[in-house]
């Protein structure tokens, strides 16, 4: 099974996907009225059978709650949101250790972040 991960940001939109248990990171995405043509367009690439997305303690909860209510009746897959209790802290970890330039940490963040989240998952 082919997973996809989302890190839901107001801006932007991280992703990760997993195929054959390997995770791949993905270029964020803006967060428009196209987002949930882009995500259709993603899960029918990569074979997606389930998507796991980020749930924050506190701050955008809700409006990652509203994404959610209106992913799941457009792309008919499983949806699941997932505590994501400091997946950008352990990204940003990740995001030094590979030593990446600091001007492209606002072009990766988000998708390490998700690539955090899909490991917590699956493992």
């Amino acid at each position: 099974m082919n997973f996809l991960a989302i890190d839901y940001g107001t801006k932007r939109i991280g992703l990760a996907y997993s195929q054959d248990g390997l995770i791949s990171t993905l270029p964020p995405i803006a967060n428009d009225q196209l987002v949930l043509k882009k995500i259709s367009d993603l899960i029918k690439l990569y074979s997606i059978s389930k998507i796991y997305i980020g749930l924050p303690e506190w701050g955008i909860r809700q409006n990652v709650l509203d994404f959610v209510s209106r992913l799941s009746p457009v792309l008919q897959l499983p949806v699941e949101a997932v505590e994501e209790a400091v997946s950008t802290i352990e990204a940003e970890s990740v995001f030094q250790a590979i030593k990446k330039k600091k001007k492209s940490y606002r072009q990766t963040i988000d998708s390490l972040a998700a690539a955090v989240i899909l490991r917590r998952v699956i493992g």
